[in-house]
């Protein structure tokens, strides 16, 4: 979670340096999204192969499975976004310049709550996925979904600025910004189900 979480930050720099025409800076956070993605698969596959079977945990195999292919996603639809815009060297279309780098920075801050959440693992398998540490996570993953749904009403403004600037836009350009618009809200619809396959763990006790 926490290299998830390093990859989404990434993304408001590559937004600033698309707007401001920086292709060697573009270059630069591709790549180094590209480094934390990997870094992500490996711990990613070494936890998969090495989860135990046998041993008894206080919660499901399989939903901590799924709570690690979740984070998994954030790093992946972040390294699609950069490698999408290094690619095609896009410009951001003028009519949506201003409500998107919000929407980003909204999207990132969603991904930090949700990193935040999981530090608290720890001490959630300590005491049994149960109790104050339980309630006190919960807690947290209401804002959690508090700040998702604040990040989802960005973006549809951001997609109705998009569909009302369409005619001044290269179509195949318009295809891939609603595109890119889709990616960027999924890394918060990621973080968002990490918390709440967290939640359904803890009721689960």
């Amino acid at each position: 979670m926490r290299l998830a979480k390093e990859c989404a930050e990434r993304l408001p720099e590559l937004f600033d340096a698309i707007l401001n025409g920086k292709k060697d800076e573009i270059d630069r956070l591709n790549r180094e999204i590209d480094r934390l993605e990997n870094e992500a698969d490996l711990i990613h596959k070494t936890v998969r192969q090495h989860l135990p079977r046998t041993f008894m945990l206080p919660v499901d195999r399989r939903d901590l499975l799924d709570l690690l292919d979740m984070q998994d996603k954030i790093a992946n639809v972040t390294q699609d976004i950069a490698g999408l815009l290094a690619e095609r060297q896009m410009d951001i279309p003028a009519g949506i310049q201003a409500p998107l780098m919000p929407f980003v920075r909204e999207c990132v801050e969603v991904v930090r709550l949700c990193a935040t959440i999981m530090e608290e693992m720890d001490e959630l398998l300590e005491t049994g996925f149960s109790g104050p540490e339980a309630r006190k996570v919960s807690e947290m993953i209401d804002q959690l979904n508090d700040a998702e749904q604040e990040s989802d009403n960005t973006g549809a403004a951001v997609s109705r600025a998009l569909f009302a600037h369409e005619a001044e836009i290269n179509p195949v350009s318009v295809i891939f910004w609603y595109r890119l618009l889709e990616w960027i809200g999924d890394t918060a619809d990621y973080a968002e189900a990490v918390g709440n396959r967290l939640r359904l763990m803890i009721a689960a006790r």
